[in-house]
């Protein structure tokens, strides 16, 4: 059974994201986090999206519905704003730069391509790698992590945080504007993050 969306545990105060603005009675903090995906067991990366860390913040007893369609970003200024995307997209690219893939068998056969002896004559394909398998229980791990991390939907308690993604697949250091823009249930507000 995946792990249920709990989200991240909120900062202490909107002030405390990279940016955030009031939509309505509420206000909402946002940080760009690139390509990186912060959980609770460590960070894990994507190439093929981007996320933002977002809270949801409102007085004391406050609530409010939460869905990440609410959400796009506009990267750079163009014109059309990047829908957000669900998690189950998201998982099939990331990565986790602490996983190291298992320790390929020796060659026998010298780098040269000479025999050195070793060999039985048979020899090496001396082409690309195979490429590496990541094991399904890794797989399933990564998945859980993420789905964990991702922002909370429905009518919520505030505060709230969590990831919301959307599909960048160009470089980070080519970013040089983002905007997030809101326009949900509580209001609207567009927040300019720094990449």
């Amino acid at each position: 059974m995946p792990a249920e969306a709990r989200g991240i545990p909120p900062r202490a105060s909107p002030a405390d994201y990279q940016a955030h603005a009031k939509a309505g009675e509420i206000t909402i903090g946002a940080e760009f986090t690139e390509h990186g995906l912060p959980t609770a067991q460590g960070a894990l990366t994507t190439d093929e999206y981007v996320a933002v860390e977002v809270g949801f913040f409102g007085a004391t007893g406050a609530r409010t519905t939460i869905s990440a369609q609410d959400f796009s970003l506009r990267i750079n200024g163009k014109k059309a704003a990047l829908p957000s995307q669900p998690y189950g997209l998201v998982v099939a690219n990331v990565k986790d730069p602490e996983w190291q893939p298992p320790d390929a068998p020796s060659k026998s056969k010298s780098k040269t391509g000479i025999n050195s002896g070793g060999d039985d004559g048979q020899g090496e394909s001396s082409g690309p790698p195979p490429p590496v398998v990541i094991p399904i229980e890794v797989q399933r791990a990564m998945a859980q992590r993420v789905r964990a991390a991702v922002l909370p939907e429905g009518e919520r308690a505030l505060p709230v945080a969590g990831l919301i993604f959307f599909q960048y697949r160009g470089k980070a250091k080519g970013i040089h504007q983002v905007e997030l823009i809101y326009a949900g249930g509580a209001g609207k507000a567009t927040l300019a993050l720094a990449p």
